[in-house]
């Protein structure tokens, strides 16, 4: 029997002694239940993913300290085994460094692997730092078990399509009685079911069974779930972690099954994923949360416009921060509606939070007078418009910097992706908390918060308002905008494609495939293409967004901005 320890830790990106001392406490749990084996995650000592860190002399010495302090750690408990993801030198031509895997026991190391697939893909940029490993099996006997090792993506090419190599099958002729992955691999909707049927069929195919350890947390753009399971050749996934928090299990391996700490079978587990509204709001809080939390804020402030965008942003807010510690700004103009003051105003009596109102007409007023006076020409139109946001966008700074809050944007997928939005005035801020929603997303999640709530809180005045930016006479989205329903439509297309859920890819294809059908519909979609084209400077200037869908912007869609691409 093997007694093996789950470690699925929330771990900070460059903060190597604070990681340490998790890890220390972890095994230290490990050790008080008998464990043989503490399993951490991909890179745990450093952080995934430390970037262009890993180039810098100095994170490079503390690593090395940490690695040091973990060695030194594993003294205290010689009969404990910690598998620890770690930067570790490479020698030779290429770069300098292996993403390695390496298991300590008694201040020893007792076993070395480098990972060998480093993916360069969507998210993903490993092989501008890290060499890969050679095509080497490693196995380790640990109690009665010979135990073989992964690290993340080494495991996600056993049908071979992907990479010239697949560590799986060279792991599996080495005939291990287990595998144990370490992984970081980011969350976003649908993920959960694609690792577990992926590392289900691997297991099934080698008849091996499998440990898989998850990182958690949020990591600027990115969202780790945990999730961190095992799986049995014959049964598929048998246990599973928490998801969205810390959690540290032991489980029990033997005879080929995995039991309970106390020797019991673990609680089974479903194949039925969470809804897409609940993963959204567990994601965007978990995401929030940490990214504050690790940059030093405590509070934020959002600019509350009465629409539905800032008020989900809000009630996101409220949740991952507390009530006490978000503030909303509402910032009426002349063109804004008596209903959109009330409306904001409900909105922050239902959440329990502070609005104060800061009036921008004064304001809006003296930037056209003084254009004119200067440039000898009123100030109207578009430049007139983007005014008010840009004016809004600087108040709310001002708050930020006077009060120490961070600054939340509420812009959605949608806007984000034609450009429905004002460069340096709403898409001001610290963090897009929603970016990565389209807006009937943003619209259905604010229907499932209140349903979760029992009450409103988002007004359903919100909710069923014309969405409007408010920045002209009667102006409405859908005056320059497809409607919504149909924008998104063409937009999961344009940019997610086959990266889509079967079903959504499915229903996008088939409202594109009609509007291909006659004149208009053809002239939407190429009107689309080239909105989504020429707003990228837009999206490069943006804040960083939180991560929820297959392709998101920012370092998942890397795409040129002087380019002729439609």
């Amino acid at each position: 029997m093997l007694r093996i320890t789950v470690a699925q830790l929330n771990l900070t990106v460059g903060d190597i002694e604070g990681n340490v001392q998790r890890m220390v406490a972890a095994a230290e749990q490990a050790a008080a239940v008998q464990s043989e084996l503490v399993v951490f995650s991909e890179l745990a000592l450093c952080g995934y993913y430390p970037g262009d860190l890993l180039e810098e002399p100095a994170f490079l010495q503390r690593m090395e300290a940490g690695l040091a302090a973990l060695l030194q750690a594993s003294e205290q408990w010689p009969a404990l085994h910690w598998v620890v993801g770690t930067p570790t030198p490479a020698h030779g031509p290429g770069k300098r460094l292996h993403n390695s895997l390496l298991v300590l026991q008694g201040g020893q190391v007792r076993l070395h692997y480098a990972k060998q697939l480093l993916p360069t893909y969507n998210i993903f940029d490993e092989r501008r730092h890290f060499e890969p490993g050679p095509d080497v099996a490693q196995v380790l006997r640990i109690g009665s078990a010979q135990v073989g090792f992964l690290i993340c993506e080494d495991g996600w090419n056993d049908h071979g399509a992907d990479y010239a190599t697949n560590p799986f099958q060279t792991l599996a002729d080495a005939a291990p009685d287990l595998v144990v992955s370490i992984n970081a691999s980011p969350s976003h909707l649908g993920k959960r079911g694609q690792r577990q049927q992926i590392f289900a069929d691997a297991a099934r195919r080698h008849s091996l069974p499998i440990v898989y350890v998850n990182q958690i947390g949020g990591h600027d753009q990115l969202v780790y779930d945990g999730a961190s399971f095992a799986v049995e050749p014959a049964n598929g996934v048998v246990f599973e972690a928490q998801r969205f928090t810390e959690d540290i299990c032991t489980l029990q391996f033997k005879h080929g099954q995995f039991l309970t700490a106390q020797g019991q079978p673990p609680t089974p587990v479903s194949a039925q994923d969470i809804s897409s509204h609940d993963f959204y709001h567990r994601q965007m809080v978990l995401g929030l949360r940490d990214y504050a939390r690790r940059c030093g804020f405590t509070q934020a402030v959002v600019g509350s416009s009465g629409g539905i965008d800032s008020a989900l942003t809000l009630a996101l807010a409220v949740e991952a921060l507390g009530a006490s510690n978000v503030v909303a700004v509402t910032m009426p103009s002349e063109f804004s509606s008596s209903g959109s003051v009330d409306d904001s105003v409900q909105l922050c009596r239902n959440l329990g939070i502070a609005l104060h109102t800061h009036p921008i007409a004064d304001l809006v007023t003296c930037y056209a007078q003084q254009f004119a006076t200067s440039f000898g020409t009123p100030l109207r139109g578009l430049a007139l418009e983007n005014v008010q946001a840009r004016i809004r966008g600087t108040v709310l700074m001002e708050y930020s910097n006077t009060f120490g809050h961070l600054l939340l944007t509420t812009g959605n997928k949608s806007e984000i992706s034609v450009g429905y939005c004002t460069l340096y005035g709403d898409t001001n801020g610290g963090l897009g908390l929603i970016g990565d929603l389209y807006k009937t997303e943003v619209f259905a999640l604010a229907q499932y918060l209140n349903a979760q709530a029992g009450r409103e809180l988002i007004p359903q005045a919100i909710i069923d308002k014309a969405p409007s930016a408010e920045l002209a006479p009667q102006q409405k989205d859908a005056d320059s905008l497809p409607p919504y329903p149909v924008l998104d439509e063409v937009l999961k297309l344009l940019i997610e494609g086959e990266r889509l859920a079967a079903a959504e890819y499915a229903s996008a294809h088939a409202v594109v495939q009609q509007l291909q059908q006659h004149d208009a519909g053809r002239a939407l979609v190429q009107r689309v293409r080239q909105m989504v084209a020429r707003n990228e400077y837009k999206r490069r200037q943006a804040p960083p967004i939180v991560r929820v869908r297959a392709r998101a912007f920012g370092s998942g869609r890397q795409m040129p901005i002087a380019a002729h691409t439609v």
